[in-house]
């Protein structure tokens, strides 16, 4: 494979393309011609034949283009948080087309309301919904018109030709041609409405682990991130907001902080007081330079007033989120009950790279460079702020250090575009952490409680839960569906089966975090499982794995986690192990966990996960996501807990909201369970069911519950 170079914005490819040569009137107005098609994107002019005849591209869609020279070009519409989609994505492309990876350059696409279809890069979507079949059927298409065309030049029938790294061969003749040699031939023909796409057993570079596209320009520093863009006469800013939730501003004096030496402006924004200057260091020394005075409005819970809270709505009567069976009458016969209550606390997303936007705003065009998850998003709240219309707004998408959700949202994208307006001048908008950590979209605090029977020969006979949170999916109807995910969609077969939500209204500000609704339900059901395993005297692994008889995907990821993690075998003194599953975005996941309590710390030694996420891509990427999210999710289980203090958050930077050491980090041993089923979720599967496992093997060590989050040593001699 070729050293793939450093991966520009659509934009920058454009530009680069379009120093190649002159243009002269009559290409103009031929280009302009064929561009209003909606065939030519991101065009390359065309280049001279021989005969000096003109020679086009071949550009079928809005994802990909050949050149007459060979090279391909493919276009990205998803965002790259680490989660490798600048090469899993062009690879499905590529190897439908049977194009030459080596000669293959990625482009990450930029903001347009429609060429792409949807942009958003949420819910492990971008392989499973947003890409699959229609990059397959890019490739495809161009693959056949590729053909048709050496067909016509080789005098050939289609069905004698075969495709392959970048040619089209006739065998009987051992005569081919390059895919550069068709391309202009290949332009001129339709464009075909059902393309024949691949058997999996004909894939070449899906399910193999190439080497990623952009690895070495992410080792190097060359990689553009958004703090590292760097437009012509950029200014520096960063913002402060108002400490307590739903608070404004009342007054403010900025005369200190334009004495700071670089200090440009000081202008107030939507959201707060922007403080602009020469340097990212002079806007922060300006800022923390403010004398700003709050209205603070009504809001002043603390986290226990909250908790206080949840439990009172649970006392009320719920919205039936599931109901089958007969919950009341199969709970009054059961030979065994068990009834718990669950709780989980808000979360911070707390990426690595804080939150940074740059915005250049001009009286007829606005330019912004951003890590967005959410680019379409991003254009449209610029156009609204600005009143410019969408055309006239371009968003360049860099690499996102983290997302997790918190990007798919426009607050600190307003801030720069806002700031840049009122300044006239492209700025860099930057929150400090703690700006950052206390003005979040959080993670949903939740409170979950459960009762369990189990009939005489020790089967799971009833299951209730009623689940309190705030809602998130912006509707306000009786059911929240991310605020119940992971419990009402639960695979168990369980004859009677209830659940009930009930809304909770506050005002702390929450969203979508890695898996969202799994990620606390599934602790709470995987933990009440074990415990109605145990008041049936069962083995938790066989008495999930009886459960699942209707899900055999579920099941046979469940038998293969617990056989190579060697559940039922001994182990050391001093460890236990325990197992969790989940099926979540269309990735079904099971986790054992191996852990011990030494001097008063808990200890995960190991953690074994077997992952169905249906066809896969690139094996690697996928290892590398599943490891990832037991490192966030682990993380959560251990420490994460954002708490409240009349109205405000306490937690500001990492010495108060704790990361995963690396001294920490268990062995991890994913098994990717491999087959040829539709595309399921990666990145965030893997993260709900490691908070269970750990809980279960701290019960199976200890004899004491976990029933709170997170997981703490000293509430081991509290538990029961």
């Amino acid at each position: 494979m070729s050293d793939h170079p450093v991966i520009p914005t659509q934009s920058e490819a454009k530009a680069r393309d379009l120093q190649l040569t002159k243009v002269d009137r009559r290409d103009f107005i031929k280009l302009g011609a064929v561009a209003g098609t909606g065939l030519l994107l991101g065009i390359r002019l065309p280049e001279r034949g021989a005969a000096g005849a003109r020679r086009v591209p071949l550009e079928p869609n809005a994802f990909l283009r050949i050149d007459p020279n060979g090279d391909v070009t493919i276009w990205v519409a998803r965002s790259d948080m680490g989660q490798g989609v600048r090469t899993a994505l062009p690879m499905i492309v590529a190897d439908e087309l049977d194009a030459d990876w080596s000669k293959v350059r990625v482009v990450q696409a930029d903001a347009h309301a429609s060429k792409y279809g949807r942009m958003m890069t949420v819910g492990s979507t971008s392989v499973r919904n947003g890409a699959w079949m229609p990059l397959r059927r890019a490739g495809a298409s161009a693959r056949e018109m590729l053909v048709a065309a050496a067909a016509t030049r080789l005098g050939v029938a289609a069905s004698e030709l075969r495709t392959e790294n970048g040619r089209v061969t006739h065998a009987a003749t051992k005569r081919s041609l390059g895919y550069g040699e068709l391309a202009d031939a290949a332009a001129a023909l339709s464009v075909p409405a059902s393309p024949r796409l691949k058997d999996p057993s004909q894939f070449k570079l899906i399910g193999t682990s190439v080497a990623q596209v952009d690895l070495k320009d992410k080792v190097n520093g060359k990689a553009m991130f958004g703090t590292d863009v760097r437009p012509p006469g950029l200014l520096f800013a960063t913002v402060v907001h108002p400490p307590v939730f739903g608070a404004k501003v009342a007054s403010f004096n900025d005369a200190k902080a334009r004495a700071v030496p670089g200090v440009r402006q000081v202008v107030r924004v939507a959201q707060g007081i922007s403080v602009v200057a020469d340097n990212t260091w002079a806007a922060l020394k300006g800022a923390r330079a403010l004398e700003i005075t709050w209205d603070n409005g009504a809001f002043a819970m603390d986290s226990a007033d909250i908790s206080r809270e949840f439990v009172r709505l649970a006392e009320g009567a719920g919205a039936p989120a599931k109901q089958e069976g007969d919950v009341d009458a199969a709970l009054a016969r059961a030979a065994k009950k068990v009834q718990a209550t669950y709780e989980a606390p808000y979360l911070a997303h707390a990426t690595m790279e804080p939150m940074n936007c740059t915005a250049d705003v001009r009286r007829d065009r606005c330019e912004i460079w951003v890590p967005t998850q959410n680019p379409q998003g991003t254009q449209s709240a610029a156009a609204r702020l600005t009143g410019l219309s969408a055309d006239a707004v371009t968003v360049h998408v860099t690499y996102l250090g983290c997302g997790w959700g918190r990007r798919s949202r426009m607050d600190f994208v307003e801030d720069a575009v806002e700031t840049s307006m009122k300044v006239g001048a492209p700025v860099q908008v930057l929150w400090t952490r703690e700006e950052d950590m206390q003005h979040d979209f959080y993670r949903p605090a939740a409170y979950m409680r459960l009762e369990g029977g189990v009939d005489g020969s020790g089967r799971a006979s009833a299951l209730r839960a009623k689940v309190v949170a705030q809602g998130i999916s912006g509707g306000r109807g009786a059911i929240d569906g991310p605020a119940v995910a992971g419990i009402a969609d639960m695979q168990y077969t369980i004859p009677n089966v209830r659940v009930d939500y009930v809304r909770a209204d506050l005002a702390v500000p929450v969203g979508y975090w890695r898996s969202v609704g799994p990620s606390q339900n599934t602790f709470m059901l995987e933990s009440f499982i074990d415990e109605m395993a145990h008041a049936a005297r069962r083995d938790p692994f066989e008495f999930r794995r009886e459960m699942l008889g209707g899900n055999p995907r579920l099941k046979h990821v469940l038998e293969v986690a617990a056989e190579l993690s060697g559940w039922g075998t001994p182990l050391p003194n001093g460890r236990a192990r325990g197992i969790a599953v989940v099926e979540d975005k269309g990735g079904l996941v099971a986790e054992v966990a191996e852990v011990s309590l030494e001097n008063g710390r808990i200890h995960v030694h190991k953690v074994t996960c077997a992952a169905d996420c249906g066809q896969i891509i690139h094996p690697g990427i996928v290892e590398a996501q599943m490891s990832g999210s037991i490192v966030a999710g682990l993380t959560a289980a251990l420490y994460g807990e954002i708490t409240i203090e009349k109205g405000r958050v306490k937690q500001g930077n990492f010495d108060d909201y704790q990361m995963l050491r690396m001294a920490e980090m268990p062995e991890i041993a994913v098994h990717i369970v491999k087959n040829h089923e539709e595309p399921g979720g990666v990145g965030e599967p893997g993260v709900p069911a490691i908070a269970p496992a750990v809980a279960n093997a701290l019960f199976a060590l200890t004899g004491k519950r976990i029933r709170r989050l997170p997981i703490r040593a000293e509430m081991l001699s509290a538990a029961r």
